[in-house]
């Protein structure tokens, strides 16, 4: 079976962390959170969590890791040198990399997002840290193994495109969330 680590830092953004793993899951897919440093996580609106499980080597055993945005959560992520050599692994091994919104900055220090199509939240401070990338201004990029989104309001189609990654599809839970109907409605 597939399995999903969605890595939590404090300042993490909820939407985009809990959503992830909501919509993962529906897919029958494993997706755990895992925390870096306690097992109750403060998300950056105020809302605490429990972790699935604490980082640890076992995180490598996953198919995919995904860093949800936020800040402070993203520079955390950024800032942890588990999380640098993580990705790296799995970039080297190509497994599934996806970040969102600030998320992204994390795979700019990591050089795992060197030469590749890329996105991320649309604010300068972060588009200035992707000089060695190839900058999108589109809701969800994949590049090989590097999946990339805006923010918040792109939560959706990244979770889907990640199951897609996976290699299953996401066109039944499309429908049964009625995503597809408010893609329709826009």
């Amino acid at each position: 079976m597939k399995s999903v680590a969605v890595l939590l830092a404090n300042g993490f953004e909820e939407g985009e962390a809990l959503l992830v793993v909501d919509i993962i899951r529906r897919a029958g897919i494993q997706a755990h959170t895992i925390s870096l440093k306690d097992k109750i996580v403060d998300g950056s609106h105020g809302i605490r969590i429990e972790a699935d499980a604490l980082f640890s080597d076992a995180v490598y055993s996953y198919d995919m890791v995904v860093l949800p945005g936020g800040l402070p959560g993203a520079t955390n992520l950024r800032d942890d040198e588990r999380v640098i050599k993580l990705l790296q692994d799995f970039n080297n091994k190509k497994k599934w990399i996806a970040a969102i919104c600030a998320a992204p900055i994390v795979l700019a220090k990591a050089g795992v997002s060197d030469q590749k199509y890329i996105t991320s939240y649309p604010a300068e401070d972060f588009k200035s840290v992707f000089d060695t990338s190839l900058y999108k201004e589109e809701p969800v990029v994949v590049d090989g193994n590097i999946v990339t989104s805006r923010g918040p309001a792109t939560t959706f189609a990244f979770a889907y495109q990640l199951i897609e990654c996976l290699g299953f599809s996401s066109e039944e839970l499309k429908e049964g969330m009625l995503y597809n109907y408010m893609m329709k409605q826009s």
